[in-house]
């Protein structure tokens, strides 16, 4: 039986795990086939276009039948209501009138997230169920300073006619009533989307 001379088994033997190597790394490329670019056509995007609302925001806590319920208390003496969690399903109208045409609903929640000041993370979908955006959404997260005449939040995304939206809104107190906590709010909803 032959021998390899020992001089070439060292270099075979390195050739081999290279070559070893390189498949496993050739192989290894396949696990990121997960993404691919698409064409925009095949998706129905075709030119993007920036839309404006405006619409009221009625976030009811009293009554029998309020459309913001806490579901987290504040747990400390917070002058900021630190730590508290409202639930929301807030009404959207054309007007500030709550008897105006509904144009959906605000869903989500927002809670205190400010130590020093009352400072809200806001994180709700406005859901609209009228005309050509029945169904659609938009997604607002976001940081609303209530004491602020003017608030930005940004919109993050979108459904149905609002895919792929981004922008932001801008919201302004209408009225608060400190006795009963009910608030309606004007929001100036700026989107991009296709």
């Amino acid at each position: 039986m032959s021998r390899i001379p020992h001089i070439f088994a060292t270099p075979l033997i390195v050739v081999s795990l290279l070559s070893s190597f390189a498949l496993i790394l050739v192989q290894g490329e396949d696990d990121h086939d997960f993404v691919r670019a698409m064409d925009r056509d095949l998706l129905g995007l075709k030119k993007e276009k920036l839309s404006h609302s405006r619409l009221y925001w009625h976030d009811i806590a009293s009554g029998k039948n309020p459309s913001s319920v806490p579901v987290v208390n504040s747990p400390g003496n917070s002058s900021t209501f630190f730590g508290m969690l409202i639930m929301i399903d807030d009404p959207l109208t054309e007007k500030p009138e709550l008897s105006s045409k509904l144009l959906g609903r605000a869903q989500g929640f927002y809670a205190s997230a400010s130590q020093k000041e009352l400072g809200l993370l806001m994180a709700m979908n406005f859901h609209f169920i009228k005309g050509k955006y029945n169904g659609s959404t938009i997604t607002v997260l976001g940081r609303n300073q209530v004491f602020n005449k003017v608030r930005e939040m940004p919109v993050i995304g979108g459904s149905g006619l609002f895919r792929f939206a981004r922008g932001y809104v801008e919201a302004r107190t209408h009225t608060f009533n400190m006795s009963t906590g009910d608030a309606i709010v004007e929001y100036n909803c700026y989107v991009l989307h296709y």
